[in-house]
């Protein structure tokens, strides 16, 4: 019994049904503006995400929150001495950013892991590495303008005081030495915190664990040097004071300061270091930097393989 075989015909295509889709893609004839303008841009860029400008409203509370925080005391300050008719602040310069450092340390824990933690964790770090930047252009743009944006936040309520000290007639060459010593003191403390914020927050691509990370890494350290030295005082070890400040970052510019600029130290008793101490602090806060800048550097040279 013979059985019937279905029989299919092939469908086959007549014709070319190629097509040629024209969608905008055209050669680049302008100038190649090279590395230097890649590095200024992401440090532009860098900068202004530091205190949220061109990202969301969300992002931009926080930043000028700690600002405001930072300025109003400040500007307190002056109107008491406006109205007191005083001579002097109340507060030095070179003492304000010793005072708010709870508020400095939440802004670089804030703000670091958002300068480098997305690249991370998005993984676009290696896309930058395929322009014309390289690993130290990236590392230097990202650590000028976190140190930038710390400068600005720092420096801001040491403007206002200036500000307040001259409408109030105070002694203008006095207040203006005192002012620039508050800026090298506040240049360094920007460094400073900025490559170290950079570097935690360089490990790890979650935000969460960088906030947390450089929280406690500046508060431990303080709180601990803190305690160290205050034992020392009560055993009448006063010659010890000013070498366990070398442990801690606000303590390290607590002695810059303190030794070199004017200021005086909020170590227990007063005990700030000595000029030929000054120069190890000013050693270890300038080593420090480097070796955070170093960190950074293998730190991505191995991210950007």
């Amino acid at each position: 019994m013979a059985v019937d075989q279905p029989t299919h015909a092939a469908a086959t295509p007549t014709g070319d049904q190629s097509r040629i889709h024209d969608i905008g893609y055209r050669g680049y004839d302008g100038p190649r503006l090279g590395r230097a303008y890649a590095r200024r841009s992401l440090y532009s860029q860098s900068l202004r995400g530091a205190y949220g400008l061109g990202r969301s409203a969300k992002s931009k509370v926080l930043p000028m929150l700690l600002f405001a925080v930072m300025c109003v005391p400040a500007a307190i300050m002056v109107a008491v001495a406006v109205a007191t008719k005083a001579h002097e602040l109340p507060v030095s310069y070179t003492r304000y950013a010793i005072i708010m450092q709870a508020v400095i340390s939440l802004y670089i824990a804030s703000q670091a892991p958002q300068a480098v933690s997305r690249d991370l964790r998005f993984k676009t770090v290696p896309l930058y590495f395929s322009r014309p930047i390289e690993t130290a252009d990236y590392v230097r743009a990202k650590f000028a303008a976190l140190a930038s944006a710390l400068f600005v936040l720092t420096a801001g309520p040491l403007l206002v005081m200036y500000a307040g000290a001259l409408l109030s007639k105070m002694d203008f060459a006095h207040q203006t030495k005192e002012f620039a010593q508050g800026l090298v003191s506040v240049a360094l403390l920007s460094l400073l915190f900025a490559g170290i914020g950079l570097v935690i927050a360089a490990f790890t691509p979650r935000r969460g664990f960088g906030i947390a990370a450089v929280i406690a890494v500046l508060t431990i350290s303080y709180g601990a040097v803190s305690t160290l030295q205050a034992i020392a005082y009560t055993q009448d070890s006063d010659s010890a004071i000013p070498w366990i400040g070398l442990f801690s970052p606000i303590t390290l510019i607590d002695g810059v300061q303190s030794a070199f600029l004017g200021g005086s130290s909020a170590f227990p008793g007063g005990v700030g270091p000595s000029h030929g101490e000054g120069v190890v602090y000013v050693l270890f806060v300038l080593g420090l930097t480097a070796a955070c800048y170093g960190l950074l550097n293998r730190r991505y040279q191995k991210v950007g393989l």
